[in-house]
């Protein structure tokens, strides 16, 4: 046997060796969520979701009927839940990867993204009927509704057959389409402006559409990360926020330059984020596990708050900023079941 120093220093090598190795794994991979708590976010409601299994994908709201609604994408199904009892009330079956959702107020209607069936699929939101089916092409992904126009916007396509499909809900047509360089992740739409901000991670890039020219009319590159998926806006401060997955960040830029103006750790397999205008905050999901609550202190500087703990592959989540509730789909993975964990947001202060 070694004597008493030979194996202190032995021991003290090896844990040298284990620190070296984190440091390495979070230099390359980025180490996540912060790890302390805030009360920016507290749960106050779980729902359940028998039945469904496998990824969750996106997730809207009706308010006027206080209801929930959930794309399971790998159950083929779309989930109804009943805000007011908190309990899972009725499903749309034989769908085809369902992802994106978009619920229409004025006309009760929704409109689901079938990503393995390359449609966009109009529900009456009430009787759960089919209204239309508009054929789009490969993996129809996330969906926006525009009120000013009547119009919804839909990014599907891979490669040089990438776009976003501009549909009439009038007519139930598609069209436009404004081509892209990739496959578009998250997007957002100027409320008092003609713009389209898109996150395309195949390019590493955003790109800046303009909705009267319908073209692309710059692009802004994304520098020192890549995957950026999930995207918020903050129009009246003239600020984008984009989340990259390698390494795990939250970006903020200047919507009006493109420059990048901060770059914070954030939650790793992120997939949502949004824009708390109140609160001025901004909650990123990741499907590592945590939500990542981000303070704004002005429009140039931010600071992180810290994390929510959540469940594995939690990643997909929707704010509702009217009843500061945020909600998050929670996937049914080995022993951990299917749910939807409600979150009460603190006003800020």
């Amino acid at each position: 046997m070694d004597p008493p120093d030979v194996r202190t220093r032995a021991a003290l090598a090896v844990r040298a060796l284990l620190v070296l190795a984190v440091l390495v794994a979070c230099a390359s991979f980025g180490c996540g969520a912060p790890v302390h708590k805030t009360s920016a976010l507290r749960q106050v409601q779980t729902i359940r979701l028998p039945g469904v299994e496998g990824r969750i994908d996106h997730l809207a709201v009706d308010l006027t009927d206080q209801r929930l609604f959930v794309a399971a994408l790998e159950n083929n199904t779309l989930e109804v839940v009943d805000l007011k009892t908190g309990k899972q009330i009725d499903e749309i079956d034989g769908l085809q990867e369902p992802q994106g959702l978009a619920y229409v107020p004025a006309s009760h209607e929704l409109i689901v993204t079938n990503g393995g069936g390359g449609t966009a699929d109009i529900y009456d939101a009430r009787s759960l009927e089919r209204l239309l089916q508009v054929d789009l092409g490969s993996d129809p992904d996330n969906v926006r509704y525009d009120p000013a126009t009547d119009r919804a916007y839909v990014g599907y396509g891979e490669g040089s057959g990438a776009a976003l499909a501009v549909l009439d809900l009038k007519t139930g047509t598609k069209v436009a389409d404004v081509q892209l360089s990739g496959h578009p992740e998250s997007f957002q739409l100027e409320k008092n402006g003609n713009r389209i901000f898109v996150n395309v991670p195949d390019s590493g890039q955003v790109e800046v559409v303009d909705r009267e020219q319908g073209s692309v009319v710059t692009t802004w590159p994304i520098k020192d990360a890549s995957e950026n998926f999930p995207m918020a806006l903050d129009e009246a401060d003239h600020r984008l926020f984009a989340g990259t997955r390698s390494p795990s960040k939250l970006l903020v830029l200047d919507t009006e330059t493109g420059k990048t103006l901060a770059s914070l750790d954030s939650p790793g397999d992120a997939d949502d984020i949004f824009y708390d205008a109140k609160a001025k905050r901004i909650y990123v999901s990741g499907g590592d596990g945590a939500i990542g609550v981000f303070d704004q202190k002005d429009a140039d500087h931010y600071e992180q708050l810290g994390a929510v703990s959540t469940a594995e592959g939690a990643r997909t989540s929707l704010f509702v900023p009217g009843t500061r509730r945020l909600y998050l789909a929670v996937p049914d993975y080995g022993a951990q079941q299917a749910e939807v964990h409600v979150y009460e947001a603190a006003r800020g202060g």
